[in-house]
């Protein structure tokens, strides 16, 4: 019987493939034992719970890279950290430990990696995070989502495999009339979906009230619009909430079902969210945030858009340029389906499968 520990998160974006690569391996070897660690009062200390897996938690936050008191506290919590992540690696013995990015990964790893015991990586983006470049060295693979990552990773560890992603999106049956139906939405319209996270993007949502009168002449579009949690009542009564055909919610809980009612997505180029837009073949205008470390769902957007693979609108034009260039692809059936089908390149359904294989491969080594 297996034991791994799945380290990392503090955004959606490193949880939800570490659910999805913790259900890959219970299907492939159901006896697998999973522990999951994570950092306290961060989104995976909802989730993992959630989808039915033990999750330990450490008080560690990120070092912020710009001058702020918080900083005075990093060293404290990452020693706490290490010594409770050194209790955690010790008491459950995993034969594999493996990271996903984020606060927790790091101490976990390290650990492991003190006491032999074999690490995977699994980079979800174009650009390595920090964590994952610290601990490149020695992992036994590193499971990576875009080509170029040789830059960041030695060469013989990694092992293009794609993101892994939610099983809702990867088991979607619903098709484009039953989507409309059940959101109530024009079946003879074509359908944007714009959304900026669970929390919303600001510059996004501003970039859509902006141009509302715009969006208003627009009489054979649907527009579903998520403002966020965070924004909702601010938006919930704009100028947009009148019209029945524009759907303003703060948070989408099946966004399998908006994907598939949606003809052309407007997000933020997570690497999560690419993933997912790839999978399903669709037309994407990427607003990269640009408030992430190194720039880098610019990275991620640049590399689909050198491809033919999607739109991209830099954050500080999304006013200016997001409505014309929804507007300009809505009419342009061949560009649509040339993103469409372009997309499609970095799709990699397998990719839960495939890490889960290989996790599975340096435990049969060790004759687990």
């Amino acid at each position: 019987m297996a034991r791994v520990i799945i380290s990392g998160g503090g955004t959606g974006g490193h949880v939800f493939p570490a659910i999805a690569i913790a259900d890959a391996l219970k299907v492939a070897a159901p006896d697998t034992e999973i522990l999951f660690v994570g950092a306290n009062g961060k989104i995976e200390m909802e989730k993992v719970p959630k989808a039915g897996y033990k999750i330990e938690g450490l008080n560690i936050s990120g070092f912020q890279r710009t001058l702020t008191l918080r900083n005075l506290a990093f060293p404290f919590k990452l020693a706490v950290s290490m010594i409770k992540a050194v209790n955690i690696v010790r008491k459950f013995k995993p034969d594999v430990a493996v990271g996903v990015g984020g606060y927790a990964s790091g101490p976990v790893l390290k650990i492991s990696n003190t006491l032999g015991i074999p690490t995977v990586l699994q980079e979800q983006n174009s650009f390595a995070g920090v964590t994952n470049r610290i601990l490149a060295s020695k992992a036994s693979a590193i499971c990576v989502a875009y080509d170029g990552l040789e830059r960041f990773f030695p060469k013989d560890k990694i092992i293009f495999t794609g993101n892994p992603v939610r099983k809702d999106i990867l088991d979607n049956k619903i098709n484009a009339v039953q989507a409309k139906q059940s959101l109530g939405l024009d079946q003879n319209k074509k359908t944007v979906l714009i959304f900026g996270g669970s929390l919303g993007a600001r510059t996004i949502n501003e970039a859509v009230l902006a141009n509302a009168d715009t969006l208003l002449g627009l009489d054979n579009v649907n527009i579903i619009w998520q403002v966020g949690k965070t924004y909702f009542e601010e938006y919930k009564n704009c100028l947009l909430a009148n019209r029945k055909d524009i759907k303003i919610l703060p948070f989408i809980e099946n966004m399998d079902v908006a994907y598939s009612a949606s003809d052309m997505v407007v997000c933020r180029a997570g690497a999560l969210t690419i993933s997912e837009l790839a999978i399903l073949g669709k037309a994407a205008i990427l607003i990269p945030s640009p408030n992430v470390a190194e720039d880098h769902q610019t990275v991620n957007a640049m590399s689909l858009v050198n491809r033919g693979a999607a739109i991209l609108v830099k954050d500080l034009e999304a006013k200016e340029k997001l409505v014309t260039e929804i507007q300009a692809l809505l009419t342009d059936e061949t560009k649509k389906s040339g993103l469409e089908s372009n997309i499609q390149y970095f799709a990699k359904p397998e990719a839960a499968k495939q890490i889960a294989t290989e996790i599975l491969k340096i435990c049969a080594k060790k004759g687990i």
